[in-house]
């Protein structure tokens, strides 16, 4: 017969778990709350870097990756153990705009075209959501004025809701990381205003140009960026809007500008996968990075969370037959000693090239680095 416990009656036993709670509330971790840092207690007098220095505040414990805070859930069910998200306290907990949405219904959430043949795979599901019309040209010149920043269903990274300043028209762009409620930014995509140039004595100046319109969310043509500034939703062509780095956390640097006389011919950047790319100097750009940043680093927690998101289950060709799958079918774990290829038998890894040797991209200086199935080395 089990003996019951018998803690209850010695007073040690007591005074130890007593220790043992008191102790653990020190580590304990925050859950579902975003932990802020205390102030410290100031004077009338201004803080100096000294009294920060002497007096650092309290670290509260937290769940943190990469130096930031994730978002971490008590694990009262199991799909909330492993579950984290980046704090994002700032985003708009109501509906969007209606005008600027439209639904996603059709063949295009099951990942098919318009004949009905699945084109992409291990789609279908999910939930329903609403397409938001973006505005990746930003040809309208003037202020706009941030009214808030939305999470979108349908990508990455976070949208700002905008209001022109002379009209009242709403629209959403792409949010710059750091953007919030009250910003006021400005497309430069139509020519510089008068006012402006009027205020650096009617003379185009480089550097009070970039001075005064080099900022955070501010919408320009590539010509007029300085060299190294980071930017994102970037356009390839003049006349059309962003197609590189529209990402979360995703952004290209402005390496050099080929000039001829006094004009900008072409303009170089590198994006973050390392390649090297020609655009025109009329392309659009945005100064800034993507907003949500931290979104790679996310926990779903549970499968459900992934079939929300209009993601079905992917299943490994080494567990398919022979006839399903180039890798399945043999006795145990073991693929036939081939390399790794597709369902289709095209090979897998690192990017497999298609494109014609005699038929290079005349934009690409330089490409990004693939492997093509070897390990990468610390060389590469």
């Amino acid at each position: 017969m089990l003996q019951p416990r018998l803690w209850q009656q010695q007073p040690w036993r007591q005074a130890q778990c007593l220790f043992r709670s008191s102790t653990s509330a020190f580590a304990r971790r925050s859950y579902a709350t975003a932990v802020e840092t205390p102030k410290v207690a100031t004077t009338n007098r201004e803080t100096t870097t000294d009294a920060i220095a002497f007096n650092p505040p309290t670290a509260a414990p937290s769940r943190r990756r990469g130096g930031f805070e994730l978002r971490t859930y008590k694990p009262r069910t199991p799909g909330t153990r492993h579950l984290r998200r980046p704090i994002n306290d700032h985003l708009w907990k109501g509906k969007p705009i209606a005008k600027l949405t439209f639904a996603k219904v059709g063949h295009g959430k099951g990942g098919r075209n318009c004949t009905g043949r699945v084109t992409v795979r291990h789609r279908g599901g999910g939930h329903r959501r609403r397409i938001r019309t973006v505005d990746f040209k930003r040809m309208e010149p003037g202020k706009h004025t941030v009214e808030r920043i939305e999470y979108d269903p349908n990508r990455s990274t976070h949208l700002a809701l905008l209001t022109r300043q002379k009209t009242g028209e709403k629209s959403y762009v792409l949010a710059a990381d750091g953007m919030r409620a009250g910003d006021v930014i400005e497309s430069y995509r139509a020519g510089i205003p008068g006012e402006l140039l009027k205020s650096m004595g009617g003379v185009m100046d480089p550097g009070m140009l970039a001075a005064k319109t080099a900022f955070r969310g501010n919408c320009l043509p590539v010509r007029m960026i300085p060299l190294g500034t980071q930017v994102y939703a970037v356009g390839s062509t003049t006349g059309k809007g962003a197609v590189f780095c529209r990402s979360a956390g995703t952004f290209a640097t402005v390496v050099s500008k080929e000039e001829v006389g006094k004009k900008v011919k072409e303009v170089t950047l590198r994006l973050q996968s390392g390649e090297v790319r020609r655009v025109s100097p009329d392309a659009c750009a945005t100064i800034g990075v993507a907003s949500n940043p931290h979104h790679h680093f996310r926990m779903l927690g549970k499968a459900g969370r992934s079939r929300w998101l209009n993601i079905r289950p992917t299943v490994r060709g080494l567990a398919m037959n022979a006839s399903d799958h180039p890798h399945g079918g043999g006795r145990g774990k073991s693929k036939g000693n081939v390399h790794p290829v597709s369902i289709w038998g095209q090979p897998a890894k690192s990017g497999y090239k298609t494109r014609a040797k005699r038929n290079p991209n005349k934009h690409v200086v330089q490409e990004r680095v693939r492997n093509q199935g070897k390990r990468r080395t610390s060389k590469n």
